[in-house]
């Protein structure tokens, strides 16, 4: 297992201060607010861990109340609401300073035959060959910040490749579909609840850039406030994050400063694991002469 992978999943395992509270450690990606991945990851976790191991998460549905701060720890709070004959149900809030930052239910249920149809996975080129997208940012550090240029460039638990290249540092108008093959950058346990964490976690990255690119805005640029507003995660069956899986999104909307983006997430041979929908603050600013 590699160094920081083995990190990311110290800060999913949470720390249990008293039955259904919990306390995780924080990163700091080099963003000025905590990662919402890490919140989801964490939320997920903990409600997780009030559960029987037979059941397992099938949807999460959260909202980001507050920015988070990457320098402090964040405290989970888990409602047990329901504990069903098929379907167990657990509230989850995520607190800092006193105040909640983020908020979510989750609905977990055991293993049952059922009518079976998904959606087909889109037809793109395999990871291999790829570059990364660490990789990719190397080729314009000299454009990166000194003070984050490290943490940008470092080492990620979660590798990925996209399929399309997109320079962050030139942007131009793209149609608003975007394919990211990802996986875990090393070996992890067989528990399936971690896999699910890590997933969650996963997840939020290249979401709320979807809905950017018909409008050529990118992350890198200066006077662009973005966020995460809320983030719902549908799972559909095992699914193991040290194989590759395609991430295809696209972004059926965006206004008011609102951008809306949705995902499919899906095996090599084409079976769907996951479904995603994530709404994201994108603000732009009038820049200071």
């Amino acid at each position: 297992m590699s160094r920081v992978l083995d990190d990311l999943l110290a800060l999913l395992e949470l720390e249990p201060i008293e039955e259904n509270l919990f306390r995780g450690r924080s990163q700091d990606l080099g963003f000025r607010q905590l990662f919402g991945g890490q919140v989801l990851g964490q939320a997920l976790s903990a409600a997780s861990k009030t559960v029987e191991a037979a059941r397992h998460v099938h949807s999460l549905h959260s909202y980001f109340l507050r920015p988070g701060d990457a320098t402090l720890p964040v405290v989970y709070t888990v409602s047990r609401v329901r504990d069903g004959g098929s379907f167990t149900t657990r509230s989850v809030v995520a607190i800092q300073k006193g105040q909640p930052i983020f908020t979510m239910m989750a609905s977990f249920q055991g293993e049952e035959p059922g009518a079976t149809h998904q959606a087909k996975r889109p037809e793109v080129p395999g990871p291999e060959g790829l570059p990364t997208d660490i990789e990719l940012l190397r080729r314009h550090a000299d454009r990166i910040p000194e003070r984050v240029r490290e943490k940008f460039l470092g080492d990620k638990p979660i590798e990925m490749r996209p399929v399309t290249l997109y320079n962050p540092f030139a942007p131009q108008p793209t149609e608003p579909i975007k394919s990211v093959w990802f996986r875990a950058n090393g070996e992890l346990p067989e528990d399936p609840q971690v896999h699910r964490y890590l997933l969650a976690y996963a997840s939020d990255f290249n979401l709320i850039s979807t809905a950017m690119q018909p409008h050529g805005l990118s992350v890198m640029q200066p006077g662009l406030q973005i966020a995460s507003l809320d983030h719902a995660l549908w799972f559909h069956g095992p699914l193991r994050m040290n194989d590759w899986l395609l991430y295809a999104m696209e972004s059926p909307w965006s206004g008011n400063a609102r951008g809306l983006a949705m995902g499919r997430i899906f095996t090599r041979d084409g079976r769907m694991v996951a479904s995603v929908a994530q709404e994201g603050l994108i603000r732009v600013r009038a820049q200071e002469k």
